[in-house]
Formats: C-alpha cells, structure tokens, sequence
C-alpha cells in the first residue's frame, strides 16, 4: 500500500488533497546529495520532497527525480518563494522559475518562505497581501495543488486570515519543530484553522541527538533517537521532513511506522524544556537582504552527487 492509499501515512488538506506525512528535506545547509533523494525515492518509497527557490537545487531535484524513475506525477513536491522576490510580478516570475527548474507545468506546494520582508520595502502588509493574492491566483488557475506559508507565527497568519481582501486561509505552516522547539500556541491556531502544521529540523540540526533522555528512550524501542523523534511527529500528525545527505540515514530515518511511543513517552516528549531554536526570526533580516545568489553555499559543488 503506498502513500496516498495509506491513511497513517498520508494527511489530508483542507481542499481535499493528500500530502504525505514524511517527506524528505532538502537545502543548501551542509550540502545536497542526489543519492539521497534517489535513495529515497526509489528505494525507500518517500513521495514527498521538501526544497526552496533559495536553496539552488531545484533542477538538481528534478534530475533525481528522473534518476530514480518515479513518475513526477506521484511525488509531492514542495517549494518555497523568497522573499526578495515577494509582490504581485515578481512572485509570479518565481513561480514559473521554480516549474521551469523542476520541469514540471505544476508544483504541488508553494509556500512563503518567510513573514519577513526586505528591508527596502515600506509597507510590510501589503506586500505579503500582494504576494498570497497571487499564490491564490495560481491556485485557482491550476497551477500549484496548495498554498501555504512558512515559519508564520500566530500574528501572522491572523493577518491573513483577517485580511477582507484575501479570500484564500493557508492549508500549511511551516515551522521548526522539534521537543526543544514545541510552538504550542502556532499548533493550536493552526488546529482551529484548520491549517495543516509541518515541522522541519525535526532532529534540531543533530544537536538534540546526544540528550540522555533521548538516548533512553531509543534503546527501549531499540530504535535510533532519530527515529523516535521523526515517530513523536508521526504520532501527533505533524507532517515531518528530516533532511540528511546520506542513502543510509534516508533509509533509516523511514522505518519509523513499525512502533508506536507511549502515552507516557508522548507527554515526556511533550514536555522537554523550550530551549533551542535553530533558525531565529531576529536573524533572518540579514539573509533576506542578502545579495548573493540563490544556492550561494553550494556554489563550486557537484550536484549530481554528494560532493
């Protein structure tokens, strides 16, 4: 039974479509490797592939994708619009950037990468109105299966929401999310909305890996702690992207539907201590201002493997 036939293995939208639970992360942080992706493709069963505009390595994607002989049509993938190129135009030109560099005459989920805004810009608000206008407006003529926003706090997605000259709620929110970086209050909201929460950095960038709670808990599962970690996801229908490089990370990182973690476990889990927090919002200015090139870090690297 694959993904979308497998509903402990699939979430589905407010406008009816299946986004696979477990997908595999992808950025310009600490390298790409096509042998990840086709590894997880073709050998793994993932359908759901996780990357932004920013990270330059779109097309990359859609070579793996062709490597790994999967249909196109059967992956669930998903990018990001930076916000250097928010507004009603230059969206759209990203937009079609993104479908040209995947090859591919749709995508299945298009987000806002982040609330923030170029420093040059004067009206913040209308900016992000002009910018989801138009991610509605592809949506409603076909061209991306769902809209959604990233790293988006609760004031920002009620400005959306509230906004009476935007017709569309987002059907995801992108955030970090791991038991050192639980945003409650961004789930809850969420949940009412019904906005579909997702988590990246779910291993909190390795640095959680070595906690002696943790590492108790996996050995009773005899599972790795990042397995119990991507499971905590799972189990509370947080849509998980973990992001590693190599083939056998990937593989072990999806043998997480054979176990379930306990109600005690859960509420441990539940309950860690708000103490780490990967991507700060007070840091993001800097890099939205950035001008260096999409995929900057990735520049000189061959794409085609994990070099």
């Amino acid at each position: 039974m694959d993904v979308y036939s497998d509903p402990t293995k699939h979430v589905v939208l407010s406008n009816n479509i299946k986004m696979p639970l477990l997908g595999l992360g992808t950025s310009h942080y600490g390298g790409y490797s096509a042998d990840a992706v086709v590894c997880a493709l073709r050998c793994c069963g993932y359908r759901h592939i996780d990357t932004a505009k920013r990270y330059g390595v779109e097309a990359a994607i859609a070579d793996a994708i062709q490597m790994s002989g999967v249909p196109r049509e059967d992956v669930f993938l998903a990018t990001k619009c930076w916000p250097a190129d928010y507004g009603k135009h230059s969206t759209r030109s990203a937009f079609a950037g993104s479908c040209d560099r995947f090859r591919s005459d749709f995508i299945d989920l298009y987000l806002l990468h982040w609330p923030v805004v170029p420093s040059t810009c004067e009206d913040r608000k209308q900016l992000l109105r002009d910018t989801w206008r138009t991610l509605e407006l592809l949506y409603d003529e076909g061209r991306v299966r769902s809209i959604g926003v990233s790293n988006f706090e609760v004031a920002d997605l009620t400005m959306l929401l509230e906004d009476p000259e935007l017709s569309m709620a987002p059907m995801v929110d992108q955030c970090e999310f791991h038991p050192f970086h639980n945003p409650q209050l961004i789930r809850d909201f969420c949940r009412l909305h019904n906005i579909q929460f997702e988590g990246f950095c779910p291993l909190g960038k390795g640095k959680v890996l070595g906690d002696a709670t943790l590492e108790e808990m996996a050995r009773r599962y005899n599972k790795s702690v990042a397995q119990v970690l991507i499971r905590w996801n799972l189990q509370q229908r947080v849509v998980c992207i973990p992001k590693s490089t190599k083939p056998e990370r990937v593989q072990q990182n999806c043998q997480v539907f054979d176990f379930q973690l306990t109600q005690d476990d859960m509420k441990t889990l539940d309950n860690f201590p708000q103490t780490l927090t990967i991507f700060d919002r007070a840091d993001i200015q800097h890099r939205v201002d950035n001008p260096l090139p999409d995929g900057y870090r990735l520049l000189n690297r061959n794409l085609t493997n994990g070099s």
